[in-house]
């Protein structure tokens, strides 16, 4: 089935997808006219090839990130340093459940690649299950382990052949994104699955 992903700030750029490839990049009104029985999904704000954050490691081995049910005890908010070391000690299995709910948190900030050497084969297997690309790590980190690493890293362009693995947010442009961030993330796919929509 076709897909045609179309931002409402960046129609020159839609994205037909089919399976887990683009079939073609180009203007919506191009694309609609050549695909008309194509599927459409229209979003707010731009389309992008999506984010690649730098901090795997950091974000999904050395950082636990809550259970909602653990929210009274914990906060919602991840836990690094001590506390995290102190969880994974006292109870291995947590992790890979923290890692699934930590690669959910990248997809919502417009994630489709991570980079760092990862061990843990829980959260290997995380990030396998989501689809996530395993990029190179830049020989600068632009700052301390974030969600919303600054600068932000884009991948290169999409191309028809290439993986259907994109960004939705919803800004008026890439300078309103960087100055943003990628809290502003309205829509992720990864291998042509839509993988996070913002309620």
């Amino acid at each position: 089935m076709l897909t045609l992903h179309v931002a409402e700030r960046s129609p020159e750029t839609a994205v037909l997808v089919e399976g887990a490839s683009v079939a073609a990049v180009g203007p919506y009104e191009d694309l609609a006219t050549a695909y008309p029985s194509a599927r459409v999904r229209r979003w707010p704000g731009i389309l992008t090839p999506g984010l690649l954050n730098p901090y795997g490691p950091e974000l999904l081995e050395a950082t636990y990130h809550p259970d909602p049910r653990e929210a009274a005890e914990l906060g919602t908010a991840p836990l690094t340093g001590e506390r995290a070391k102190a969880i994974f000690r006292t109870d291995p299995s947590r992790l890979g459940a923290s890692a699934r709910r930590g690669v959910q948190r990248l997809l919502a900030h417009g994630t489709v690649a991570i980079a760092g050497e990862l061990h843990a084969r829980p959260v290997l297997d995380a990030i396998r299950r989501a689809g996530l690309a395993v990029g190179q790590r830049p020989p600068q980190l632009p700052g301390p382990a974030s969600l919303s690493p600054s600068p932000l890293i884009l991948l290169p362009p999409l191309a028809a052949g290439g993986p259907a693995r994109f960004a939705v947010f919803d800004v008026a442009d890439r300078a309103e994104l960087v100055r943003r961030g990628p809290g502003t993330c309205v829509a992720t796919v990864v291998a042509g699955r839509l993988v996070y929509r913002s309620k």
